[in-house]
């Protein structure tokens, strides 16, 4: 006989749990990889292999923000937007009992976590975008090359800064991300890596 384990509960999805990891993975080499950061990398390494990597992991970043917007109107329950999507009132007051200790505990994303996701994804939607404009205006290369093959310097160059800025402000979310998780896992004593890795919350 099977015993089931009534202490805790399916909260994230397996689809949820593999577009978090991928994305993890792929931002990571996006970074890692992006040429001003490792020049020293680069005299060891093909340039031109750290590119590819660089594009390719975008490519798949792309990707994953198309499935989880996708995800969160068709999904199970947790992982649609109507379950974490809240108003401002709503998320200020949470970050105010959060920081008084005092904040609820919730199974799925609470209110501060849900509008660091949507503004997760608007951060990585306006690097991805900004990241094939430079690549279609300075290489030629990618979906948008048809439209900015021709660009000027000039507009090249105001599109990297657009790019570097949107990566940077994704970075400063992602900061705050890993921050907010380290102190809900302190405030309500539940381990939420481990949560994204098995699916399962404690009831």
């Amino acid at each position: 006989m099977r015993i089931v384990d009534t202490t805790e509960v399916p909260v994230w999805d397996p689809l949820v749990r593999l577009f978090h990891w991928t994305l993890f993975i792929s931002f990571c080499a996006a970074w890692f990889t992006e040429g001003e950061l490792f020049e020293g990398l680069q005299d060891r390494l093909s340039g031109e292999w750290l590119q590819l990597v660089h594009i390719w992991a975008g490519y798949t970043i792309a990707g994953l923000l198309v499935f989880r917007v996708l995800w969160g109107f068709v999904g199970p329950r947790y992982a649609r937007f109507s379950d974490f999507v809240y108003s401002p009132g709503i998320v200020l007051a949470y970050v105010r009992d959060v920081l008084t200790l005092r904040a609820r505990r919730t199974l799925g994303h609470n209110p501060a976590g849900g509008a660091m996701i949507v503004a997760l994804l608007l951060g990585l939607t306006a690097t991805i975008v900004t990241g094939l404009a430079l690549y279609g205006a300075d290489k030629g290369l990618g979906p948008l090359a048809a439209i900015l093959a021709e660009s000027s310097d000039e507009a090249i160059d105001t599109i990297k800064e657009a790019h570097e800025l949107a990566t940077n402000f994704t970075l400063l979310l992602v900061a705050g991300h890993l921050l907010g998780v380290v102190w809900e896992t302190l405030l309500h004593r539940e381990n939420l890596v481990r949560a994204m890795i098995t699916g399962r919350k404690r009831v």
